[in-house]
């Protein structure tokens, strides 16, 4: 008799086999946490706030330890109620997520699959292209326009098969910005059935008259999706939350896919009062604006490096002379800074460095300034 579970020692069998589709996946990797060895460093490589989490965030985050033997609001009705008031919108068209990450995953999964097409342009966010094949679909790359995202080139790749177009705005890695008006011409330019996904992770780090009208524009048209998260300029990276705005139709398909509580319940009552600290992210929303300034006149002052205009809360250096990014990366290491080197998505000569404290911005710029001259 043959005993149960024994069937894997039979001649002639295989083990599982994924998707073809999903064995094409370069997994996500994330920015180190650590240097060489375990070392501990100063992280500029994930975009992290440098003020940390409000007082607020944190006191309403600890008030909920008491909760942790129940199953948190499955609905985040409290929280999407105060993301709905906080930006004008309609409650009931806010869909929540583990990070704005599992919004865009969701995006694709309910408008996307095999034999359709996903368009985003090159030095687009890196999810877009795990998430295109993750649901196999095609991953179409549009041409960049130095950087940013050409509207045009990317309207060029629209097919009928094109189902889902990514955009970031602010980008990342790069930090370029499309404008009001470029954003509604790509709008403009896309077939009815076709999502456009205004990807808005870095918006709070914008200027007012810096707004592109995404949250207008997922308000009127049928076809448009905004998302956002928590992960940044309110500093709750750890907790993993974000959220996406669209049409009914748009936000109803992509809850029959979300995970079931998946927003925890001291989450999102941490994200309720970081909405509410104002001075908090007015305070997060100046430091980088003025140290991005400062850090990007100083990299542009070095000789061989040029730094791609950034309205996020970093900046992309390019190594162009003789001090390559390579090297940079690990002499920043050695002088105990992380930073993100991105070879893996077509950025080998470049560095993507977060926006820290004052004290942070001025080592880097110490370091990189010693390396330069050296080389």
């Amino acid at each position: 008799m043959t005993k149960s579970g024994s069937g894997a020692n039979r001649p002639g069998m295989t083990a599982p086999a994924p998707k073809p589709w999903i064995d094409a996946i370069a997994p996500y990797v994330p920015g180190r946490a650590t240097a060489d060895g375990g070392r501990k460093a100063i992280k500029l490589s994930s975009n992290e706030n440098p003020f940390g989490t409000g007082e607020a965030a944190k006191a309403a985050y600890a008030a909920e330890a008491r909760s942790l033997d129940r199953y948190p609001d499955a609905g985040a009705a409290a929280l999407r109620e105060a993301i709905g008031a906080h930006y004008g919108i309609e409650a009931e068209r806010v869909i929540h997520g583990t990070g704005s990450d599992e919004v865009l995953h969701l995006a694709a999964g309910a408008f996307a699959g095999v034999g359709d097409e996903i368009a985003y342009a090159r030095y687009g966010f890196s999810v877009y292209d795990i998430a295109a094949r993750r649901v196999g679909a095609t991953p179409i790359v549009a041409p960049d326009k130095d950087y940013a995202t050409d509207v045009d080139a990317l309207l060029a790749c629209v097919t009928e098969r094109t189902r889902v177009v990514y955009v970031a705005n602010p980008n990342n890695p790069t930090g370029t910005y499309t404008s009001r008006g470029e954003i509604a011409r790509l709008h403009a330019g896309l077939p009815s059935d076709c999502l456009l996904v205004i990807d808005q992770a870095y918006t709070e780090y914008l200027d007012p008259e810096d707004d592109d009208g995404a949250l207008e524009l997922a308000r009127t048209a049928p076809n448009v999706l905004v998302t956002r998260t928590f992960s940044k300029i309110f500093g709750l990276a750890a907790e993993r939350i974000g959220w996406g705005y669209g049409p009914a139709p748009v936000i109803a398909a992509m809850h029959k896919i979300r995970a079931p509580f998946n927003v925890t319940t001291a989450g999102q009552h941490a994200a309720i009062a970081a909405l509410r600290d104002a001075a908090f992210v007015e305070r997060s929303r100046a430091h980088n604006a003025t140290w991005r300034a400062w850090f990007s006149d100083q990299m542009d002052a070095l000789p061989g490096l040029r730094v791609v205009p950034s309205k996020a809360n970093f900046v992309l250096v390019l190594f162009e002379g003789r001090l390559r990014a390579e090297a940079a990366y690990k002499g920043l290491m050695d002088a105990g800074y992380i930073v993100r080197w991105l070879p893996g998505q077509g950025l080998p000569d470049a560095l993507r460095i977060t926006i820290g404290t004052e004290d942070e911005m001025r080592g880097v710029v110490d370091a990189l300034t010693a390396m330069a001259s050296a080389a």
